[in-house]
């Protein structure tokens, strides 16, 4: 059984500090340390259930508040492209192969995924041990982007007048998941203002800043595709079947970028893969990371 999580804090690219939670598993467990990325406008409880089976099965986890988001520092400067991301999962993940003893395998959802696609392209391929790409790849539906991206912005500044209002706002833009029976988790992702008003607990320049992961500088997608391409280390590419985000064209077009690359599609899941359907997630990574060699000792 894993023990409880633990905070731990790194610094990022930028010497900003990271906020994170150590999940470890029995002293004895020999697997390979992994590295939870959540998504934009995420924090790093959105990987809770799927980072205590990771730790049970024998590996240490970590989740962390990417830049901006959740308990993580802002950035004064507003940079939040691809890059910037990126860069923190190279300094996190160099840090935990010097504490851990192994290079870790990187999870990253959406945007997450994009940072750790990234973070092998610019690391030089010896970062990480394994890559899982959660309902993202290098080429995305334009529209499904534009409508993530719209609900995000949509109240980010003005916020909710209760937990209640939050919650019915995530309804109507996700209508297909079952809405909790507690407000507890989604209290995680908002912060509580001053003025009585509930955030989305990241920085609004993450959206509409002068670096952003639309403006960023450097090749945009051109870079993603290179950097898939350049891919070499053991990949999964988990796909929400209900995804508005990742076509089956996209899935394609990825395994063709990485061929020896696996792919699992979830059934009745959409681009939030985990929270749709944990079960199916968790079994598709513990699959994975159980076909990975274990660390000698």
């Amino acid at each position: 059984m894993s023990r409880q999580s633990s905070r731990i804090e790194f610094h990022g690219a930028a010497g900003n500090r990271l906020a994170g939670d150590l999940y470890m598993p029995d002293a004895a467990a020999d697997g390979v340390p992994v590295l939870l990325l959540h998504g934009g406008g995420q924090t790093r409880h959105a990987w809770g259930k799927a980072a205590h089976m990771i730790a049970e099965a024998g590996h240490a986890a970590v989740t962390m508040d990417q830049r901006g988001h959740g308990d993580s520092d802002w950035v004064p400067s507003g940079a939040y492209a691809i890059e910037d991301f990126a860069e923190d999962a190279i300094a996190v993940a160099g840090l935990m192969t010097e504490r851990l003893g192994a290079a870790p395998v990187l999870v990253g959802a959406s945007l997450g995924g994009l940072a750790g696609l990234m973070a092998d392209y610019l690391g030089g391929n010896t970062l990480l041990s394994g890559l899982v790409l959660v309902d993202v790849t290098p080429n995305m539906d334009p529209d499904g982007v534009s409508r993530v991206q719209g609900f995000m912005g949509e109240r980010m500044r003005e916020g909710f007048a209760s937990l209640e209002e939050a919650s019915d706002a995530i309804a109507a833009y996700l209508p297909h998941r079952k809405r909790p029976s507690s407000l507890a988790g989604l209290a995680k992702n908002l912060r509580h203002g001053g003025d009585g008003r509930y955030r989305w607990h990241w920085d609004p320049a993450f959206i509409d800043g002068p670096r952003t992961v639309n403006t960023g500088s450097g090749g945009g997608e051109q870079t993603l595709v290179a950097a898939a391409r350049g891919l070499t280390l053991p990949t999964l590419l988990v796909r929400g079947q209900q995804s508005e985000l990742v076509t089956e064209d996209a899935v394609a077009g990825f395994l063709a970028m990485a061929p020896h690359a696996t792919f699992v599609d979830v059934t009745g899941a959409g681009h939030m893969v985990a929270g749709d359907r944990n079960d199916a997630f968790n079994a598709a990574v513990l699959g994975f990371l159980d076909s990975l060699p274990r660390r000698s000792r």
